[in-house]
């Protein structure tokens, strides 16, 4: 017995982890602990003398992890949205030992064996089609990790990999201190023009700071209204270049170095298992294929995005220049006037519209949704839960349970910035029935005691965003956790939650659930017409700094790893012909997708790849009856939703579809194609 409740058989409502009760230092022991055990089970599978089968091969191997994945689970969701100085430790001094423990397993010959045979005899197996789906993984996964290598060169593959885990977590640590660390205070003589919601969200992060005032921080919540409503040009800036500067000021957390490093140990890692450079390796499992694949869609949006960015920058010039400011527009101009243009074009700003999106009832329209599609409901829980600002609700299906899933939308100090979607626990039917514990992560400015959380329309996309991938982990459906929810490709995983976004743009939707924060009165048919025939404003800009964040990843990865990665960015920025009035999304110094994981790396571009399904998708939803047929819904959760990954992603989607789209179908959805 153990007094670690990480350690403990979990006796709390739906196996939730005791939340109460965990403590860091239990941590240390429990990563230890299971780290240790679960690589003595996988050694015994490796070692046992009876001959290989999927029972005591492929699933013991997924028996042995069940705890190891619990603890896994609840540090790295806590050290996401709950960061602290011990925690951040922690990470450092466990990222090499999950590296060797990851090596450990996929380096093993005699496991590899193991599983080689079973598929060489998979013939005269009595597999179902998902256990060969599972074994044909798990084979695929050995082989792409070295398995087949020498002893020379897996040992240099272990170092690499433990290397690479160091830097990451490194360039991840170094990005969170950065938004911590800076704020700008903004004095209430320099307030004018800022709409209300902002001006109480800088007073909260100012009160979060242990400060008197009003500050802007380094939330994308907070900057990016800043940046559309201040009319003060060199506070703009300010703020402008300290975001998109996150990583690159000299300082001790400053990723050059690092990020130079990590490309030029992913060049090296993708030579030893035979592939030219780190994107022919990333990409041979995904969707795309090659990087010539990848290449081609980026170039098929590229010009005419860059067309319509270049026709909108001369008018915000011209904007400019009436203001009386005798300079070209910069980079820190282009919201403050598109907000400006987006008044005079189309009649409303976003602070007049914000006052129709309230947390609690966008929560609702998108829970609404999921009812009419799937037939879920959703039963608040009154439970233990990692932070005071989380909410919990029980997710059944025909009085059935089908999952819990906890909300985390507040911005606060130790939270990384960004929105994402996690798990405490996958689904898997192997071992009993076992439904998945799911977390939506966003960072939008907390509220006043008793004040309701305004959103933005883009933060009303994003909630709306990530509960897609939420569905996509609620709904899944399989027998093996390892094919279960988003353990999909990385250019597919994406078309569940962009999909999902097209419901909250329904005026049906938004008229329902688009109530004044003051008064209760629905959005105005009027004022919402506004905003809906505004969604493709400003998409040439929106499109354009996605789209260089996606060919900078691409073309670092698909090349000889450069002395210095800062400067080759810049020339392939120059390359493509980027406007010097838009930088990338994601400036290179600060591109966490890419630099503090491994997940996104050469695979920036999937959120495009993904918008070709979606828009294809629901365009399939207005042909066969509209956006809430039931009978496209049920091919949607069957071949997509609850498939996980049985099968390779075009086959799943053409089985809901029955053909893979073009990307016609997402030039119209973002106004570059006519109707």
């Amino acid at each position: 017995m153990t007094s670690n409740p990480l350690l403990q058989k979990w006796s709390t409502p739906f196996k939730l982890p005791p939340f109460d009760r965990i403590e860091d230092d239990h941590f240390s022991e429990a990563l230890d602990h299971t780290l240790e055990n679960t690589l003595e089970e996988i050694d015994r599978i490796a070692e046992s003398d009876l001959p290989p089968t999927f029972e005591n091969t492929i699933e013991a191997m997924e028996k042995a992890e069940e705890q190891l994945n619990d603890v896994v689970g609840v540090f790295f969701n806590l050290l996401g949205s709950c960061s602290n100085e011990a925690r951040r430790k922690l990470e450092i001094e466990f990222s090499p030992k999950f590296a060797k423990f990851s090596s450990d397993i996929s380096l093993n010959a005699k496991l590899f064996q193991r599983v080689n045979h079973l598929w060489q005899m998979q013939s005269e197996l009595s597999l179902t089609q998902e256990q060969l789906r599972v074994l044909e993984l798990n084979r695929r996964s050995f082989i792409r990790s070295g398995c087949a290598l020498d002893e020379e060169a897996k040992n240099r593959l272990r170092y690499l990999r433990e290397e690479l885990a160091s830097l990451t977590t490194r360039f991840s640590q170094n990005i969170l201190k950065e938004e911590n660390d800076w704020y700008l205070e903004i004095p209430e003589d320099k307030h004018d023009e800022l709409p209300e919601f902002l001006i109480e969200g800088m007073k909260n992060a100012a009160l979060e700071r242990d400060l008197m005032g009003h500050v802007i921080t380094l939330n994308r919540s907070l900057i990016v209204p800043f940046l559309q409503f201040s009319n003060r040009r060199e506070l703009r800036e300010i703020a402008y270049n300290a975001w998109v500067g996150r990583g690159a000021n000299k300082n001790d957390n400053n990723t050059e170095a690092l990020i130079d490093q990590i490309l030029k140990y992913r060049f090296e890692l993708a030579q030893l298992l035979g592939y030219d450079n780190y994107s022919e390796f990333k990409l041979e499992v995904e969707m795309a294929k090659s990087p010539d694949q990848v290449r081609n869609l980026l170039e098929q949006v590229w010009e005419p995005a860059r067309k319509q960015a270049l026709a909108d920058r001369d008018v915000l010039q011209e904007m400019l220049h009436e203001d009386g400011i005798n300079d070209n527009l910069k980079p820190w101009d282009w919201r403050y006037y598109a907000e400006k243009r987006r008044v005079i074009e189309y009649d409303y700003n976003e602070a007049q519209a914000k006052n129709y999106f309230q947390l609690n009832f966008m929560l609702e329209a998108a829970f609404d949704c999921a009812n009419k599609l799937f037939g879920l409901t959703f039963k608040e829980l009154d439970v233990p839960l990692y932070h005071d600002d989380c909410r919990a609700w029980e997710v059944l299906k025909n009085g059935q349970h089908m999952a819990v899933f906890i909300g985390d939308y507040y911005a606060r100090p130790g939270k990384r910035s960004g929105a994402w979607c996690s798990s405490f626990r996958s689904q898997r039917n192997f071992g009993g029935r076992i439904r998945p514990i799911t977390v939506n992560v966003c960072n939008f400015v907390k509220p006043d005691a008793g004040e309701p959380c305004l959103l933005s329309f883009d933060d009303t996309r994003t909630l709306f965003h990530e509960f897609g991938h939420a569905l996509h982990s609620m709904l899944s459906d399989v027998t093996y956790g390892y094919i279960s929810g988003t353990s999909v490709a990385r250019d597919f995983v994406e078309l569940p939650s962009q999909l999902f976004e097209h419901w909250m743009e329904l005026p049906e939707i938004l008229t329902k659930f688009g109530l004044h924060a003051e008064t209760g009165e629905p959005i105005p048919a009027s004022l919402l017409d506004k905003i809906l025939k505004a969604r493709n404003f400003d998409m040439g800009f929106a499109t354009v700094e996605y789209l260089a964040s996606a060919f900078v990843d691409l073309e670092l990865h698909d090349n000889l790893p450069p002395s210095n990665t800062l400067e080759k960015a810049e020339e392939i920025l120059q390359k493509i012909n980027l406007p010097p009035e838009i930088k990338m999304r994601h400036g290179t110094s600060n591109f966490s997708h890419v630099f503090a994981t491994d997940g996104y790396s050469s695979g920036y571009y999937s959120y495009m790849w993904s918008e070709v399904m979606d828009a294809d998708a629901f365009e399939c939803f207005l042909e066969e009856g509209g956006p809430f047929n039931q009978e496209t819904a049920k091919r949607l959760e069957k071949h997509i939703l609850s498939a996980g990954s049985s099968k390779e992603a075009d086959d799943l989607y053409i089985a809901f579809r029955g053909k893979l789209p073009t990307a016609d179908a997402l030039l119209k959805k973002r106004g570059f194609l006519s109707t």
